[in-house]
């Protein structure tokens, strides 16, 4: 009979431990995440640090859905992965071919509201929405239209330009 008790708090203690383990690491990883971006009020400038992964990455919102940006120089323009594009309600636009680091992907055009976190936003901007896509890669379409420049393993973002039309 003292074993059931002596047992159930193991258990009770075991299952304390695990949540504790859990919770920092969600904690960790949230404050990496939110270490990876900042706004510089003084400069106006958005600050994106390198990831681990070696890349930037911008969080920010398609069409009202949270989404976090690969920032891809070499890309012409944005481009979304379709599970996202269906998620965020976009219309399928006409037939595309895209030239891709993995070579050419099929997909479709669409227009989409990104909003970007610092106050960037660009309405009704002409996305490509590749089914093959995992991540959702900001291109040059909207980054030549800011002033931006890279030291170190930060990219510094001018945010005086909160629209961008």
């Amino acid at each position: 009979m003292n074993e059931l008790p002596r047992t159930a708090k193991l258990v009770t203690v075991w299952l304390l431990i695990i949540t504790a383990v859990w919770l920092l690491v969600e904690w960790a990883q949230w404050q990496r995440q939110r270490s990876r971006f900042s706004v510089d009020d003084l400069r106006q400038t958005i600050v994106l640090r390198r990831a681990p992964d070696g890349h930037f990455h911008w969080p920010g919102e398609v069409n009202g859905i949270a989404v976090d940006f690969l920032v891809d120089t070499g890309a012409t323009s944005t481009a979304l992965p379709l599970r996202l594009a269906r998620e965020a309600g976009l219309a399928e636009g006409a037939p595309l071919r895209s030239a891709t680091a993995g070579g050419l992907a099929d997909g479709h055009a669409s227009r989409a509201d990104l909003r970007l976190r610092g106050g960037v936003q660009v309405d009704r901007l002409r996305v490509a929405v590749l089914p093959r896509l995992e991540t959702p890669l900001l291109g040059m379409d909207v980054l030549g239209r800011l002033h931006f420049s890279q030291r170190g393993g930060e990219l510094h973002i001018e945010s005086g330009q909160a629209a961008v039309r």
